[in-house]
C-alpha cells in the first residue's frame, strides 16, 4: 500500500501542474519545471474534448484546471486529510465510480478520495467526459509510478469491485440502487441550487451571481438555477448586473436551448422575463432547462429558508448573504474545498468505514 505521505506529494504535484499548464495556457509562458511536451498534450487533449462535448469550451475547461490548481496545494491536502484516520494497515478496496459528464472533471473529487483513502479506483467514465480525466491520471502517475495500480478504465458492465460511488439522474440512481444493493455505495441523484434575494444586494453581488449562473452554462449541480426573491421585486438592477454575461448567447448551442424553451414557453403561453440571454420563469420547481432561471415571490423571508431546509435533499447550494448557516457567497458555488461534499456525503468517511 502506498503511504499517505506520498499519495499526498503526488497530488500536490498535480496542482502544481495544473497551475503551471494555466499560467502557459492563458500567457504563454512556460517558465515551468515541467517539459512543454506535457502542455502541448495537454492542449491537445482539450482540443478533442471540446470536439468531443460541445459544452466544453477552452475558458471552462481551464477553469475547471484553475480551481484544482488553487484546491491541490499541501497545506489544504493536509488539513483535508487531518481530519481522518487512515488504515495503514488494510488491504486496499476496489471501489467503483461511475462517473457523470455535465462538466470537465465532475467527478475528480471522488476520484482523488478514492486514492487519498489508500483504495483502487475502477472508473466507468461518462461518454460527455472521456478525454480529460484519463490524460490526468496519466499525468498523475508519471508524478508517482506506483499509482499506476491504483488507476484502472473500465467499459462495459463492472465486476470485481468492494464498493461503488455512482452519479446520475433521479431515473438512473433508481437502478443504481438496485443494481448495487449489495455493496456499500453512495447513489447520487439530480440536485439544483438555489439563491435567496432580498433586494438589498449590491450591484457587485448580482453580478457575482451571474457566475453562479452562467459558469459552465448552467449545467452543474451546484450551478443556481432557481431565485427566490421578495413578493414586489422589480428584475430591473438584476438584469442589468448580468449584463456583461450576453455573449453567452452566441455560443451556438447554448443559443438553440435559448429558442427551444423560449418558444415553449410562448407557446404554451406562461409569463416571462426576457433580456435576450436568460429567460426567467415564475415556477415552483428547482431544476431549470438551460438558458433559463426559475424564480418564486416570497411574502415571509422566514418560509423560505424553511422551505429550502426542508427540501435539503433536492439542494446543492444556497447562495445567500447572512440568511442560513450553510449559505454560499455570492460568485463562489463553483469554488467549492476538498471538504465540501457532493450532497453533504463525507465521501471519505464512507471509503474508511468501508475498509
Amino acid at each position: 500500500m502506498i503511504d499517505l505521505t506520498t499519495r499526498i506529494e503526488a497530488f500536490v504535484k498535480l496542482g502544481t501542474f495544473f497551475k503551471d499548464f494555466c499560467i502557459y495556457a492563458n500567457k504563454n509562458n512556460n517558465n515551468s519545471e515541467f517539459s512543454s511536451a506535457f502542455f502541448s498534450d495537454f492542449e491537445e487533449r482539450i482540443t478533442l474534448a471540446q470536439h468531443k462535448n460541445g459544452w466544453f469550451n477552452r475558458e471552462n475547461i481551464l477553469f475547471s484546471f484553475t480551481q484544482w490548481a488553487a484546491i491541490l496545494t499541501k497545506e489544504n491536502i493536509q488539513n483535508w486529510t487531518a481530519n481522518y484516520n487512515f488504515h495503514s494497515d488494510k488491504s486496499p478496496k476496489q471501489v467503483a465510480l461511475i462517473m457523470a459528464g455535465n462538466i470537465p472533471l465532475v467527478g475528480f473529487h471522488d476520484f482523488i478520495s478514492v486514492l487519498v483513502s489508500g483504495h483502487k479506483a475502477m472508473v466507468k467514465l461518462s461518454s460527455n467526459d472521456i478525454i480529460l480525466l484519463p490524460f490526468v491520471a496519466e499525468m498523475l502517475i508519471k508524478f508517482e509510478p506506483k499509482l499506476k495500480d491504483a488507476i484502472i478504465f473500465k467499459e462495459g458492465q463492472l465486476s470485481n469491485f468492494d464498493m461503488v460511488i455512482a452519479t446520475g439522474s433521479n431515473n438512473t440512481a433508481r437502478y443504481f440502487e438496485h443494481y448495487f444493493k449489495s455493496k456499500p455505495h453512495i447513489i447520487r441523484k439530480n440536485r439544483n441550487s438555489v439563491a435567496i434575494l432580498t433586494g438589498n444586494e449590491s450591484n457587485e453581488q448580482l453580478k457575482a451571481l451571474g457566475e453562479d449562473i452562467f459558469r459552465y452554462y448552467g449545467l452543474g449541480c451546484r450551478s443556481v438555477s432557481k431565485l427566490y426573491v421578495p413578493k414586489e421585486y422589480n428584475f430591473d438592477a438584476f438584469f442589468k448586473a448580468i449584463y456583461d454575461f450576453h455573449p453567452i448567447i452566441d455560443q451556438v448551442k447554448y443559443a438553440n436551448n435559448y429558442d427551444y424553451n423560449k418558444a415553449v414557453y410562448l407557446m404554451s403561453q406562461f409569463k416571462l422575463l426576457d433580456n435576450g440571454f436568460l429567460i426567467l420563469k415564475e415556477d415552483e420547481s428547482y431544476a431549470s432547462p438551460i438558458a433559463s432561471l426559475c424564480y418564486e415571490r416570497y411574502d415571509d423571508l422566514t418560509s423560505v429558508l424553511e422551505k429550502v431546509e426542508a427540501d435539503e435533499e433536492k439542494i446543492q447550494c444556497i447562495v445567500a448573504d447572512g440568511l442560513i448557516t450553510n449559505e454560499i457567497k455570492f460568485g463562489k458555488t463553483q469554488h467549492p474545498t476538498l471538504s465540501d461534499y457532493a450532497d453533504a456525503v463525507d465521501t471519505v468517511a464512507f471509503l474508511l468505514k468501508n475498509s
